[in-house]
């Protein structure tokens, strides 16, 4: 019985922890606050529940609870008057005495984590505050587990949400979904957010425990995001992409730890259902007709998914999804990943001519896919001592360890020229 009472609770933990934080944050406007009533609803759950069963709905029980928990602390700290109005708005709610709790209508209507992922990604607080407070109030991911994810100390990541947090409440910033007229662009911002998340997990090298566990809270933000604006296609389109990418994972290394490539990737350990997954929700949101850049990047994603082998990708399709994913987002990384699939679709001297104009631009400078796909380009057409000087030049601005060894191997495997 405690097995399954203590599984429960880890499950509301996932599912429920930023419904209860938001709930709380609403009615009170204090996140520390909340965060803190939501930890006690939850060790509450822990007591209560072996011995009154698990409720029918937990995430009412323990939203129920935690706003219950705010009220007694703002009626104990009320010795100001702005206290005492603070508790005095707040509505008291009966406590919570078993399986029978149901929520409130308000309880039941998503718009509160809505609210809360647009406040934690708004524009006047800086990227690194907007993705740490996305992971903490939204995931329940705590201060070390986010450092480690994105190789950072403690005490810096803490920092970072102190911050966040205390530049809402100064600068008022409104706990709210954006007026209409500024959504699309404030959606947007969410979702590029959701998307960092995601890649800290997915980068190359990033296979420890507390990386994936920050790629799966991005799926699963996705996922919620996706639902909670139905009539939007890009965040689908985003989710799509997340859930194609994701599906390689297990054959993007070796036993070793080392890169495999694409075209090299053992595709029966690719994850069919999560393709089968995401072409869906890819397929859905394109009927809307209302492409968008991550669903072009989901086309692209899903070509590779459904090859059956690397030599029958369709790489003129993807070369052409890539052409108008320039025209919606032109930038010099999408012109780079357009000169690869120019590349396989029309041989490498094609591509290595886009690759010559974008290290023209200077834009990636410093980049290191950029010497890297020269590199492999010049491989290709036999010319092995600039194709050596190139790996050379990518090795030496590799960010990771993995894509050094990488990079290693090819400039080892070049012939003698």
């Amino acid at each position: 019985m405690r097995d399954a009472v203590k599984e429960a609770v880890a499950t509301a933990w996932s599912q429920e922890w930023g419904r209860v934080v938001a709930a709380v944050i609403r009615q009170t406007g204090d996140w520390d606050l909340a965060e803190e009533c939501a930890q006690d609803a939850f060790e509450r759950a822990l007591e209560r529940w072996p011995r009154d069963g698990v409720p029918r709905r937990p995430g009412a029980w323990l939203t129920t609870t935690a706003r219950n928990r705010a009220l007694d602390r703002l009626r104990r700290a009320a010795n100001e008057s702005v206290k005492l109005r603070e508790a005095a708005r707040l509505a008291p709610e009966p406590p919570p005495t078993g399986p029978q709790d149901e929520p409130s209508r308000d309880d039941a209507l998503p718009d509160d984590r809505l609210r809360l992922i647009f406040t934690c990604c708004h524009p006047a607080l800086p990227l690194p505050a907007q993705v740490a407070l996305t992971l903490r109030t939204l995931t329940g991911l705590g201060t070390a587990e986010i450092a480690r994810a994105f190789l950072v100390p403690e005490g810096t990541m803490a920092q970072r949400l102190t911050r966040a947090k205390n530049k809402i409440k100064n600068a008022g910033i409104p706990f709210r979904v954006p007026p209409p007229e500024l959504l699309p662009e404030r959606t947007a911002a969410v979702l590029a957010i959701l998307y960092l998340l995601f890649n800290a997990g997915y980068a190359p090298g990033a296979a420890g425990p507390d990386q994936r566990r920050v790629t799966a809270e991005a799926i699963r933000l996705a996922r919620l995001l996706a639902a909670l604006l139905p009539e939007e296609p890009e965040p689908a389109g985003l989710l799509a992409l997340m859930l194609l990418h994701d599906a390689r994972h297990a054959a993007r290394t070796d036993a070793d730890g080392d890169l495999v490539p694409l075209e090299e990737q053992d595709r029966g350990r690719w994850d069919r259902r999560r393709i089968a997954e995401g072409t869906a929700v890819l397929e859905a949101a394109l009927t809307s007709r209302r492409p968008g850049p991550y669903q072009v990047q989901a086309a692209i994603a899903a070509c590779h998914a459904e090859a059956a082998d690397a030599a029958g990708t369709d790489w003129p399709q993807i070369a052409l999804l890539y052409g108008e994913l320039a025209r919606m987002s032109p930038g010099p990384v999408v012109e780079l990943n357009r000169a690869v699939a120019v590349a396989m679709a029309d041989g490498p001297r094609a591509g290595l001519r886009l690759v010559e104009a974008v290290a023209d631009g200077g834009e990636l400078a410093g980049y290191h896919l950029l010497p890297a796909t020269r590199a492999d380009l010049l491989r290709r057409l036999d010319r092995p001592r600039e194709a050596a000087a190139a790996y050379r030049e990518a090795l030496g601005l590799a960010p990771t360890e993995a894509e050094r060894r990488y990079l290693a191997r090819r400039l080892a495997d070049l012939p003698a020229g």
